[in-house]
């Protein structure tokens, strides 16, 4: 480990401690409800839609028949996403011989290259609308080196606001998904809707573009809860299965996909779970923003290089899209070269040679430095 790792993952251990002491002494003033809101009156758009109260925000996954390939095309954009066999232990990485189980165990995170990713939206659209969404995708970008810039054409993050609550996909597998549907989609919002609800849900689905999953599901978090009172509360709450409560809730994030952090029951990615489910009657506070250490983890994840990009805009597009179904036929999948180039478009030129190492650490000590 040289200098600059021991730095970050210092800085990283100094704001976990912080966050830790916060939550330990009751400080949870400002905590609200986890992603189970309601949102603010509809517009033209999306006025047969009701306001989406209670919605849980779920990951989408793309159709099984292409999770090898978003394995694949993850780990070509990104090598560290392919998992460690290693760190399962002998026996158990020799017992892995089904390539749909290694996709399980493959990060979808976009790389440490600064990225642009483009953005457009599948309903009509107000400009202000679209500018107060674009801007909150962006706050992630204040330590990370990814952003997302609103484009005339089709964007490779296509956001409606349709019925189906709130979700993204996660990370690369975006590049999958046809241009006629949506990667992320944002139930209802309007200009009515609270700025509290931007910050808490739109920042969120963000992360999951950016490759983060559910903070809830670390391990310390969900030894926490009881499975039984799981399963009758979100069936209650959400209509959820037994199935759907084990994937979104109750599975525990591998280690290869955590940076050595204490599990963050205030991150912007860890839902709001009741007293009345865990097995020691206290709540997982859940996150109302992005916080320190996310903004630190980000900038270890993304770190942030001084880079310049130029302004390309794609010509506009009239395009036809039907998001009714969660799945698509095999002859719309996204052949390969497609993939390829979109992954390629995404690249920002940089105008810097300074170390890598240097710059995210020092990314990251600015936020601490706002402790």
């Amino acid at each position: 480990m040289n200098k600059s790792e021991k730095q970050l993952r210092d800085t990283l251990a100094k704001i976990a401690k912080l966050a830790s002491s916060i939550v330990a002494s009751g400080d949870t003033s400002e905590q609200s409800t986890g992603h189970d809101s309601s949102n603010g009156s509809s517009d033209s758009a999306t006025a047969d839609i009701p306001a989406a109260a209670n919605l849980g925000c779920g990951i989408k996954q793309v159709p099984e028949r292409l999770r090898v390939k978003a394995a694949e095309t993850a780990t070509r954009i990104n090598p560290v996403n392919a998992p460690s066999l290693a760190a399962l232990g002998g026996d158990a990485a020799a017992a892995v011989s089904d390539p749909q189980f290694l996709t399980l165990l493959t990060s979808k995170y976009w790389g440490p290259s600064p990225r642009v990713l483009t953005v457009s939206f599948m309903e009509a659209t107000p400009a202000d609308l679209r500018a107060r969404i674009v801007s909150h995708l962006n706050a992630w970008s204040k330590t990370g080196c990814i952003s997302f810039r609103e484009t005339t054409g089709i964007g490779q993050i296509r956001i409606s606001r349709g019925a189906g609550g709130y979700w993204s996909y996660l990370g690369t597998d975006v590049l999958l998904i046809p241009q006629n549907k949506p990667t992320m989609n944002l139930q209802g919002f309007t200009m009515n809707t609270p700025e509290s609800e931007y910050k808490r849900v739109v920042r969120h689905e963000a992360g999951h573009t950016l490759g983060f999953p559910h903070e809830h599901m670390r391990q310390e978090l969900i030894s926490r809860i009881d499975p039984q009172k799981a399963y009758a509360y979100f069936w209650q709450t959400q209509g959820w299965n037994k199935a759907t409560v084990d994937a979104q809730v109750l599975t525990p994030l591998k280690n290869t996909e955590i940076v050595g952090t204490l599990a963050d029951q205030t991150s912007i990615m860890c839902y709001q779970l009741p007293g009345s489910i865990t097995k020691d009657g206290k709540p997982i506070l859940g996150g109302i923003d992005i916080n320190l250490l996310d903004y630190a983890y980000v900038a270890s994840i993304y770190p942030k290089l001084p880079f310049h990009t130029s302004a390309q805009h794609s010509d506009d597009h009239t395009h036809m899209h039907d998001h009714s179904t969660e799945d698509w036929s095999m002859e719309e999948d996204v052949p390969d070269e497609a993939i390829t180039a979109a992954a390629q478009a995404t690249l920002a030129p940089v105008e810097s040679s300074e170390d890598s190492m240097d710059v995210y650490a020092s990314s990251a000590n600015g936020v601490a430095a706002e402790v």
